[in-house]
């Protein structure tokens, strides 16, 4: 009888250990009042103090979408400026509650840093910038070109790696420091520049004329840009998914920060379930059923914050494109609530 008694024992133990470990940094933020969010030190358009001194961007956003959800109020979030080698040690170590600094996705950040990437709040990809004086309108046509480009970086690789496919020549013009890419494609010691493209557009802006330089739409490499939480806290895990997800869903259905409260009335029960109107998911990831209505009516849809924050109409001015979602030819998509 003991025998048979203790495997149920430890087991209902373990569980209860898991429920405790799943709920801690919810709990954690919940006692203390506030989200600690780890966002960039400053990239105009994604993470940077405005002339008042408040964070903007998009992946300021997502912060401000999950303090929303969890406090119904976007400002109930501190954020930590973080460099790339800061980011992953603040996230592991409990400095930072989320890490949602354009950081990309990858197999071994996935599986060797005790961390979970939720999602893709912005797909991104190494593209280039030249000088509209140029003449040229796609990356296939800068054969023989001067490329300004940071040593020692997987850009640096990538950059070999297209050229060398598609038959074509080029001048390496390499740095090591990042200021001094940006200080020589300035001062034209070179005809093009490679990184990110989410980073060509912010750097775009630091230069002399920023309105003399385009950046071509070709996309070199994958770089899934998105919020990593750490390993072994399910609940945590699943809250900050799907506030993405709520986000996307509510551009889909047509859910805006304007309408929020008239579409509580909508007769579509996925609008329901989404505004909280019709079951009890927000229960499941432990917060009160209108999270999702709390996101919309505070921060706005996913498209809102696109068009806010880097989209057309803004100084980044970058379109929609692959970050368009799925029904629109793009890649965002959100499993439903339901």
């Amino acid at each position: 009888m003991t025998h048979k008694l203790l495997p149920i024992v430890l087991g209902a133990a373990l569980g209860l250990t898991a429920t405790a470990a799943s709920a801690a940094t919810l709990d954690d933020v919940k006692a203390k009042g506030f989200l600690q969010c780890g966002s960039n030190t400053g990239l105009a358009g994604f993470a940077a103090p405005d002339d008042k001194g408040e964070w903007t961007g998009l992946d300021v956003s997502m912060c401000r979408a999950i303090a929303a959800a969890i406090f119904d109020d976007a400002n109930a979030v501190k954020f930590t400026p973080l460099t790339a080698k800061e980011r992953f040690t603040a996230l592991q170590t409990g400095e930072v509650d989320v890490l949602v600094r354009n950081t990309t996705w990858t197999m071994s950040r996935d599986t060797t840093l005790g961390l979970n990437f939720t999602g893709v709040n912005y797909y991104d990809g190494q593209g280039f910038m030249v000088r509209k004086s140029l003449g040229v309108s796609s990356a296939l046509e800068l054969s023989g070109a001067s490329v300004c480009v940071q040593t020692g970086t997987t850009t640096e690789l990538n950059l070999t790696d297209y050229f060398k496919a598609n038959g074509m020549e080029y001048n390496p013009v390499v740095f090591e420091k990042l200021e001094e890419v940006n200080a020589a494609y300035d001062a034209n010691r070179c005809d093009v520049y490679t990184t990110d493209a989410s980073g060509l557009y912010s750097i775009r802006l630091q230069l002399t004329n920023p309105a003399d330089h385009i950046v071509l739409p070709e996309i070199i490499s994958k770089e899934p840009l998105g919020p990593a939480v750490r390993q072994g806290d399910d609940q945590w895990f699943n809250l900050v998914k799907w506030v993405h997800y709520a986000m996307l869903n509510a551009e889909e259905l047509g859910v805006t920060s304007a309408n929020v409260e008239e579409m509580k009335g909508s007769d579509n029960p996925n609008i329901r379930r989404l505004l909280g109107v019709e079951g009890t998911f927000g229960e499941s990831i432990g917060l009160s059923n209108d999270w999702a209505a709390r996101i919309i009516k505070h921060v706005g849809n996913y498209g809102e914050v696109f068009d806010k924050t880097v989209g057309p109409d803004t100084p980044l001015g970058i379109a929609r494109g692959v970050n368009a979602l799925w029904s629109k030819g793009g890649l965002q998509y959100a499993p439903p609530i339901r």
